[in-house]
């Protein structure tokens, strides 16, 4: 009886649940963190870790497509996931950056910039290949996933490619915020992100608004706006470079 009560409440304030729900998974990684690792893996690499377990381990019970959220006493999650709360907080970082700190990038910061967006470019213009796609579009829409998973279908739609290349292309970009996330953390101290200013170039050089900041915040939530600062423009710079440039120049090498 007292269960039922539970997971009536719990569905009827799935959004209350979602917040529940994450705020168990990262006193789990604290736990984790402290008494498995020694305090050498950040808790919040942990509970990304969990957080994509759960999101498999949803998809498999469901049968569908949103991972933990289709399961009805945890729908709220999708909610706490989306775009609007995301982009919510990303903007929020931007209040807390003093801006004679930001000021401290100077060109380092732009060139990091556009290292962050070319690089990444390249190399997913290069597993598309490997992967037997010859075609300009295909390659292009990829290279762009490499950028961001926003970047990638943008490209792909304005330039006509399919709808599968386009998926592929925004797993290219997950697979590249996980990645960030996860390495953040352990690479924190051989990459010196200790100052504002190593923070912007590493956010422009790993381009990924959800990576960076998840990544920063587990190694010094003080970095993360400056981060996610640089990170942001990744996405409307690809988006503007994409189906233009970058696109004419794969099409001009193939």
């Amino acid at each position: 009886m007292m269960w039922e009560i539970l997971e009536k409440a719990a569905k009827e304030n799935g959004f209350v649940t979602a917040f529940a729900v994450v705020g168990l998974v990262m006193l789990l990684s604290g736990v984790i963190s402290r008494k498995l690792t020694f305090g050498r893996v950040q808790g919040s690499a942990i509970a990304i870790l969990i957080g994509l377990a759960l999101a498999y381990v949803g998809g498999k019970m469901s049968g569908g497509s949103k991972g933990l959220a289709d399961l009805a006493l945890f729908s709220g999650v999708g909610l706490m996931g989306g775009n609007m709360l995301r982009d919510f907080a990303i903007v929020a970082t931007a209040f807390e950056v003093h801006a004679e700190e930001a000021k401290k990038a100077g060109w380092i910061g732009a060139i990091a910039l556009l290292l962050g967006t070319v690089l990444p470019f390249i190399v997913g213009v290069a597993v598309a290949w490997i992967f037997g796609y010859r075609d300009a579009v295909s390659m292009t829409t990829i290279g762009a996933g490499a950028i961001t998973y926003i970047v990638g279908p943008v490209t792909g739609g304005a330039i006509g490619a399919t709808s599968d290349v386009m998926a592929l292309s925004i797993a290219t970009g997950v697979i590249k915020a996980i990645l960030v996330m996860v390495s953040t953390p352990v690479a924190a101290k051989f990459l010196r992100l200790k100052t504002p200013r190593s923070a912007m170039v590493f956010g422009g050089l790993a381009g990924t608004v959800s990576g960076v900041s998840a990544g920063l915040a587990a190694t010094d939530r003080k970095l993360v706006p400056y981060g996610a600062l640089v990170a942001t423009f990744h996405t409307g710079i690809g988006c503007l470079l994409g189906p233009s440039l970058l696109f004419f120049i794969v099409r001009a090498l193939t």
